[in-house]
């Protein structure tokens, strides 16, 4: 054969005899030269594939931060001087952060190559004239295929012959019912996935049925691999990420004009180049806070566990505080909101006055239709599974259930059947034909407008079928798919004999809520989030749901929230139309993956940070460019998971605002970590500075320093992290998209505990030298101790921006209550121990002298509170 042509119009719009014409193949399939030779044009039916990370990528990942390369850098200082103390102590930090992150990033790294799994298996394939079964990544464009129920179609087919054919494309188009398809259906060009009723797409699952069909495309060309070349772009980088190397910048900025100035003095002073060297280290150590990665790492993996408690599971760590910053949600309908599960929610009975005709669906006079339904069924009662594990097509599962209510079993037991008529879509109804006596009776369900016309003239008068019309119009309005149900006798077992039925009714299906999903939507809402629904849904349905959740308003103003697939996509490459029509939109129906992917990028550019949910393959693109991705733990895809951050175990959407709730924490407790890490250090600067403008040697030596910073203060710090949530977090407004961490009242705070530490402490350290003439080392261990008790003050003081430390309890947080005593504990026993003790300078200091030194640390914390209290609440952001 020769090569195949460029298309010109898409495969879904053309008719089976056309698209076999398109694609240079016949019926009877490709020959295997033929086969053979567009494998190699076309390549393996096989997706592209992220490479997957190693043990040692993820190992040295946790060393990429501008955090870690200051770190590095005063390591390299202290070696190159032989303080082989100050190096090690940094390396300590280094290998303990990286260890705790490695951790947590393996176990939740996953290393199967869940695309392939969706692609990868066996069909009957059509060659050389013969029926034979093929690996599915050696299927060609033009390959003729045989399809029944529960096959996972291998590639993007068009439907040749179909016989009662119905697909499961929830995984792929988020709908959450299976749809009908037509070999002779021929789409639109422009239409959505959803719609394009003679194509079955990769991935997707044959529920019922049976096909020929001819391959369309394959691998990367499919609509799947069309996801699978999105989701080799980088995802968007974590909030936290973006606030921390803006952080790390300034601090390194700063402690480089500040070492630059003190060095300049030094030499202005004349002092030599190796102390000029020392003083550097001394003041980096200062500077940097070496303790800052391990108690981020820490805080970060407390969240996690207890974002574990609450049904969300973390696959890398900045993703937590993530989600607590996020300003938008764009959620997916099924199995989030609702319960992934097809149910009979209402029924409308003809000739009934009270309600519009509507009864629930457990009323007793429901039975005659729900038991009529269930005879023709193609499914049984065995099928239903209350466990949620069910088998069989969801619309039978659905009346299913509801006959079990009234004694199905028993009324199935006296069935004489005498023959079945299955569903297809060109017939729209199934029907079943039982003996009843003498009596053929036949049990139809189907489209209301088909049943209708089976009922026939002499069984409808004019009012009563415009009431039914009404009624279906009604529920379809409601966002309900509708089935009709009827019965009758017959003369035969066919279809022909299929009329004069009396109408039994119709059931109105529907996808129900979630019973707390209301609530949480509120929650969010409240908590200043805005949610918005993507969905592959119908519009009518997707705008029921989502007034019932109040995203939506009622009437004109619930449609104009409302946009479809189809509209988005008619504003092609405007961008400011685009941006506009998603700016106003709380509801995405009938949308396709990458129109997904598209709102999302336009949220972002609107400077939203966005959290997705998602379950389905259809999905990925846009959980991977989300500020933080949130997939389906439960009834989601491997593809979905590989690609978010978090993973809802319960598939809940009250999960993520937990979520929510639990990050905020943890983005309070790193702020209260880098401020008390922070202004430990600020004070140490100043403290350091304030020597060298007097002429006054250094107050304290790099090792004291570091002590300082990795044992005393690097003890609390990590216990800091464990604070619980703060009252009203979910009450806060959102943080913006560019605040900073090093904000105002961060400054302010800093500004003021480095002030009272840094000045206080030096004016001990000038009276001791000056005053009292103590010795150097001597006044450098006092100076130490009484900077580790003003350490032990502020930690208090941290626990809470806002709050007095006294209106903190101390039960919130034992743990750092027990920290403050370790710190003091090891600052005495290292007093005794004779060898740290001449290392830090504390062997001439006495035991009393140093528990003395507690006094003064309550200037602190007067400071500190008369600030809170001064402080005006400005209606701060979470």
């Amino acid at each position: 054969m020769t090569p195949l042509p460029p298309a010109h119009d898409p495969i879904h719009s053309l008719s089976s005899d056309a698209a076999l014409a398109r694609l240079l193949s016949i019926r009877e399939g490709l020959s295997g030269a033929e086969a053979i030779a567009r494998l190699h044009r076309h390549g393996f039916n096989r997706l592209p594939e992220a490479r997957a990370r190693t043990m040692l990528g993820v190992a040295l990942h946790q060393f990429r931060s501008p955090f870690i390369y200051l770190l590095l850098a005063a390591a390299g200082v202290s070696l190159l001087l032989d303080h082989l103390a100050d190096a090690g102590f940094i390396a300590i930090v280094l290998l303990l952060n990286g260890s705790i992150g490695f951790w947590q990033e393996w176990q939740a790294e996953t290393r199967a190559r869940a695309l392939k799994s969706l692609v990868r298996g066996h069909v009957p394939v059509w060659r050389d004239g013969v029926l034979v079964s093929l690996d599915t990544e050696l299927l060609v464009p033009g390959d003729v295929v045989e399809l029944e129920s529960g096959v996972k179609i291998p590639a993007d087919l068009r439907l040749i012959e179909a016989d009662a054919l119905e697909a499961d494309e929830s995984l792929l188009t988020g709908e959450s019912m299976a749809v009908a398809k037509d070999a002779s259906h021929v789409s639109a060009a422009d239409a959505p996935l959803g719609d394009r009723h003679g194509m079955l797409f990769a991935g997707s699952m044959v529920q019922s049925g049976r096909a020929r069909a001819v391959v369309a495309a394959t691998g990367r060309h499919s609509e799947i691999g069309r996801l699978a070349l999105a989701l080799q772009v980088a995802g968007a980088a974590p909030p936290l990420v973006r606030r921390m190397e803006v952080f790390t910048r300034q601090i390194a900025i700063a402690a480089l004009v500040l070492i630059a100035l003190i060095a300049g003095l030094e030499i202005l002073r004349g002092a030599g180049m190796a102390e000029i060297f020392l003083l550097a280290v001394a003041l980096a150590v200062s500077a940097i806070p070496e303790g800052l990665p391990v108690a981020m790492t820490v805080a970060l993996s407390i969240s996690v566990h207890r974002m574990g408690q609450r049904s969300v599971v973390v696959r890398h760590l900045p993703a937590v505080e993530g989600l607590g910053a996020c300003t938008m949600i764009a959620t997916d309908k099924t199995g989030t909101l609702t319960v992934n599960r097809l149910t009979i929610e209402t029924v409308w009975l003809p000739d009934l006055t009270e309600n519009d005709g509507r009864m629930p669906p457990q009323d007793a006079r429901v039975r005659q239709l729900a038991l009529a339904a269930a005879r023709c069924s193609e499914s049984h009662g065995g099928a239903v599974d209350h466990t949620g594990d069910e088998i069989g097509d969801a619309v039978d599962l659905a009346f299913l259930r509801l006959a079990l209510r009234f004694d199905y079993n028993a009324a199935m037991d006296a069935v004489d059947h005498r023959g079945r008529i299955a569903y297809e879509p060109a017939r729209r109804y199934a029907a079943d034909f039982h003996a009843d006596g003498d009596t053929l009776v036949a049990y139809v369900k189907g489209a209301p407008e088909t049943l209708l016309d089976l009922c026939g003239a002499q069984a409808w008068e004019p009012e009563r079928r415009a009431a039914a019309e009404r009624a279906v119009r009604s529920l379809a309005a409601d966002g309900y798919r509708v089935i009709a149900v009827a019965a009758g006798a017959v003369t035969a077992p066919e279809a022909e004999s299929l009329d004069g039925l009396m109408l039994l009714g119709f059931a109105g299906l529907i996808d129900p809520l979630r019973q707390e999903a209301r609530l949480s939507v509120r929650a969010a809402q409240a908590a200043g989030i805005r949610v918005a629904m993507v969905t592959g849904d119908h519009p009518l349905t997707a705008l029921a749901i989502a007034r019932q959740l109040d995203l939506a308003a009622e009437g004109a103003a619930g449609e104009a929230q409302l946009i479809t697939g189809a509209e988005l996509q008619k504003l092609g490459g405007d961008q400011a139309a685009f941006d506009a029509a998603v700016a106003r939109a709380l509801v995405f129906a009938r949308t396709e993956p990458l129109q997904k992917l598209a709102i999302v990028e336009s949220l972002r550019r609107q400077g939203h940070v966005v959290a997705v949910t998602g379950d389905g393959v259809n999905d990925a693109p846009a959980l991977k460019a989300a500020d933080i991705g949130v997939a389906m733990g439960r009834g989601g895809t491997d593809v979905a998971r590989e690609a978010a951050d978090l993973i809802l175990v319960d598939d809940n959407f009250a999960s993520i605002v937990a979520g929510i709730e639990e990050g905020r924490a943890a983005y309070d407790n790193l702020r209260k970590v880098i401020l008390l890490c922070i202004s430990t250090g600020a004070a140490e600067i100043l403290l350091m500075l304030l020597a060298s403008l007097t002429g006054l040697p250094p107050p304290l030596s790099a090792v004291q320093l570091l002590w300082l910073n990795l044992v005393t203060n690097g003890i609390q710090d990590v216990a800091l992290a464990f604070e619980k949530p703060e009252p009203g977090l979910l009450q806060r407004r959102p943080r913006p998209k560019h605040s900073r961490i090093f904000d105002r009242r961060m400054i302010e705070q800093v500004a003021l505990s480095g002030a009272v530490i840094g000045v206080a402490s030096f004016a001990f350290y000038a009276w001791l030298l000056q005053g009292r003439h103590v010795p150097l080392v001597v006044a450098q261990g006092l100076t130490l101790w009484l900077i580790v008790w003003f350490e032990n003050a502020h930690v208090l003081n941290c626990r809470s921006e806002r709050r007095s430390l006294f209106r903190v309890p101390l039960s919130g947080n034992w743990l750092l209550i027990l920290s403050v005593i370790a710190a003091q504990g090891l600052q005495f026993a290292a007093a005794s121990l004779p060898g740290i003790g001449p290392m830090l300078r504390l062997e001439d200091v006495s035991l009393l002298h140093g528990a003395l030194l507690a006094l003064p640390a309550f200037l602190l914390v007067a400071a500190m509170e008369v600030y809170k209290a001064a402080r005006k609440d400005d209606g701060q952001a979470a």
